[in-house]
């Protein structure tokens, strides 16, 4: 009951991080009809293109194999060696192909549906693996049943398969076996080719089917409870309530450094009461004045604070306070559109110095 009710739970589709985390522990989807398919091609191929010629070879080494029976001599342990490496030889034309060809189409159908991957966690010990318990669960589920219905869909298609073609090639079958040895196996191969088709045909609708189903079945076990999915987010982007003190700490330390620049300021514009914004001019250190400092109702008091305890001189104007504090952020330059304005201010200020020099 509960299982039922974690899969209606489930509602929401896999994240991007849900599907690679399954895919780095090999979960992917895999469909085992697609290689039957990809053997029953290559075997296709096989008896098309291998085969008919192979077989011909076979025959004429038997022909001669056992036409010139009386010389081969089978006295000692060599003379059978001799036999059985040529037959060996001989049957080596016909098998090796067919098992290069099931090998390359087999691991192209595995290739084509995943890329392969080193993944640890198949091979780590599990006990699920081996759990009865867990066996059966597995056995009488719904992937179960489909396992089990691809598997009688295919007994059953080869049986009607190799029923209809045996019976109409039965009589010529037994014909070809009094006949020539080279004629036996061609009529094999003739009779496996047709047999092939129709399996060939078979396996590639039930390999499109299972591809589809297996991927929809895999998606479908990946999707995730809305918790889960704001669990994930919360694990990606961080706890919120972590992140926003962070943020205040990270506010607190840059306010702290800003006022301790307040000291070092040239002069420092204000609202009066509102805004204020202290800049620092040194010609050897820049070009144009820069924004040490800046801020609104009671960091704009504190900063003129600062500055009355320092001897730092204030000048009134709403219009520029407002606009460099809402243009200019701290520890930048001022806009060329400021130049005049503050150059002004900066020359009271140096006049003010010389006046003080001079007394």
């Amino acid at each position: 009951m509960s299982d039922d009710q974690d899969k209606d739970s489930k509602t929401e589709d896999p994240t991007e991080k849900k599907i690679r985390d399954a895919m780095e522990k090999g979960n992917t989807p895999f469909s085992r009809e697609a290689t039957l398919f990809a053997a029953a091609l290559a075997v296709y191929v096989y008896l098309i293109f291998f085969l008919p010629t192979g077989l011909l070879r076979l025959g004429e080494s038997l022909k001669d194999f056992f036409g010139q029976a009386d010389q081969w001599r089978i006295e000692t342990g060599p003379d059978v060696t001799s036999i059985f490496a040529f037959i060996a030889r001989a049957a080596a034309g016909v098998i090796v192909p067919a098992f290069l060809l099931l090998m390359i189409f087999g691991l192209g159908s595995s290739i084509l549906q995943n890329l392969p991957s080193p993944v640890l966690e198949r091979i780590r010990p599990q006990w699920s693996r081996i759990s009865p318990a867990a066996g059966l669960s597995r056995i009488f589920s719904v992937p179960g049943f489909v396992e089990f219905g691809k598997s009688i869909f295919k007994i059953v298609v080869v049986a009607i398969i190799m029923f209809f073609v045996l019976k109409s090639e039965y009589f010529s079958a037994v014909d070809a076996m009094f006949s020539d040895p080279q004629v036996i196996f061609v009529k094999m191969a003739n009779i496996m080719r047709r047999i092939m088709v129709v399996i060939l045909l078979a396996t590639a609708v039930l390999a499109a089917i299972d591809i589809f189903w297996t991927r929809h079945h895999w998606y479908e076990k990946l999707k995730m409870t809305k918790q889960e999915v704001k669990e994930e987010h919360k694990q990606s982007q961080g706890d919120p309530i972590v992140k926003s003190r962070q943020r205040s700490i990270a506010r607190d330390r840059a306010r702290r450094r800003m006022m301790e620049n307040v000291s070092r300021a040239t002069l420092v514009i204000t609202n009066p009461t509102h805004y204020a914004v202290a800049l620092r001019y040194v010609r050897a250190e820049n070009d144009a004045p820069v924004v040490v400092a800046k801020g609104k109702d009671l960091i704009a008091l504190r900063i003129r604070e600062i500055a009355t305890q320092n001897e730092i001189p204030i000048f009134e104007d709403p219009p520029l306070a407002r606009s460099m504090f809402a243009q200019v952020s701290v520890d930048s330059v001022i806009p060329s559109v400021f130049y005049k304005a503050v150059a002004e201010l900066i020359h009271r200020v140096n006049a003010a110095k010389m006046r003080n020099r001079r007394r």
